[in-house]
């Protein structure tokens, strides 16, 4: 017979698998969801300037909010303006095909970018002024990425346990 200690703790244990599963998605997630808000808002701000300079405007916000600078990415310096300017003409006329196009650029920028490492949604978390703070509670960002961010998270949440006398 399982004691009752024992299949709490299992039960436990498959909620807190399924926890981190969702956490980890749902920052993934909602970090791909407000960097497309920002594109979007930040583009039309900049609207004014004709494509190529809302282009050059919002590629040099989006790097200066992630703190790059353009010669930190060159290799993905052309898919970012690429995306920036399927923003612009999706802002000039929002339909079915700017926002193919959108998709197609936002795919191919993470082909550029993403690698086993780092991901687009995880620039947008660890990097961006505009970060959520729950985001880095569940992927804190590695050294070096938020250094502008003295407050940032340095585990994620469920490794954060109770005092070690409680343990017994």
């Amino acid at each position: 017979m399982t004691h009752m200690l024992e299949e709490f703790g299992e039960i436990a244990s498959g909620s807190i698998d399924r926890m981190k599963q969702a956490a980890e998605r749902a920052r993934r997630d909602h970090a791909a969801s407000e960097l497309v808000r920002h594109m979007l808002l930040t583009t039309r701000r900049f609207m004014d300037r004709g494509r190529e300079g809302a282009v050059e405007a919002v590629v040099a916000d989006w790097l200066g909010a992630w703190h790059l600078t353009r010669d930190e990415w060159p290799e993905i310096a052309t898919e970012m303006e690429a995306l920036t300017a399927a923003f612009y003409d999706y802002c000039v006329e929002p339909s079915d095909a700017a926002d193919r196009a959108v998709r197609a650029a936002w795919q191919r920028l993470k082909h550029a970018h993403d690698t086993p490492e780092r991901s687009l949604e995880d620039q947008m978390a660890w990097r961006s002024v505009c970060a959520h703070g729950w985001w880095g509670d569940v992927s804190p960002p590695p050294d070096g990425y938020r250094d502008h961010d003295e407050a940032r998270a340095t585990a994620p949440f469920w490794s954060r346990g109770c005092p070690p006398e409680c343990l017994g």
